[in-house]
């Protein structure tokens, strides 16, 4: 397994996470879990491959995603149920955040891998990195949280997907690490502009 196919895998794992926890606050059926978590986890990408005119989608080509995604349906309706309590925003921007970096920087990768421009290859990071939760959000009847609190969502993936690029062309660090660290900066970035309300635009 490539390194990036495990950060894609990891991405949807935590999005859809995002998703069976949305699911369950709006308590949702087996299969509005199911649904609401597999558009947070392909949402984003799914409009990535769309855009950059890929065929089959990467979760087509990947049954094995959309049968993980059904299995832990199964699992996490019951589990989340009943762990209610604990399911709190703070469980959700954590998993958001986490998404975020995860998913921007495999579709910089993809998009890298479509031979696209520097600029382009960054937008479609950022369009990977947050549409799903914007979609998510959408299903369960809410104004989308990247446009909803005025938090730099999109400037965090942005920063951290011209990083990624950036680290690439100007330094000598392995491939692995510039993939690593540029996800973790844009988790902890997205998470330190929750933490003290940074906002942009109101």
């Amino acid at each position: 397994m490539t390194l990036i196919k495990f950060i894609e895998i990891m991405a949807i794992l935590v999005g859809a996470f995002s998703g069976f926890i949305e699911a369950r606050r709006k308590r949702m059926d087996l299969v509005g879990v199911f649904t609401v978590a597999f558009i947070a986890a392909f949402g984003g990408g799914t409009l990535r491959d769309i855009l950059l005119d890929r065929r089959p989608l990467f979760w087509v080509t990947h049954q094995e995603y959309a049968i993980l995604i059904f299995v832990l349906a199964l699992i996490a309706s019951p589990l989340i149920r009943t762990l209610r309590q604990l399911v709190s925003e703070r469980l959700i921007v954590i998993a958001d955040a986490v998404g975020l970096g995860l998913f921007s920087i495999a579709g910089v990768s993809a998009a890298l891998d479509a031979d696209m421009p520097l600029f382009i290859a960054s937008m479609m990071g950022v369009i990977t990195g947050i549409f799903g939760g914007v979609l998510r959000d959408i299903v369960c009847n809410e104004v989308p949280m990247v446009f909803r609190d005025g938090k730099p969502y999109a400037l965090c993936a942005f920063l951290g997907n011209w990083m990624f690029l950036l680290m690439g062309l100007y330094t000598n660090v392995s491939h692995d690490f510039a993939l690593w660290s540029s996800a973790l900066f844009i988790s902890v970035l997205r998470l330190v502009t929750w933490k003290f309300d940074i906002q942009m635009g109101r």
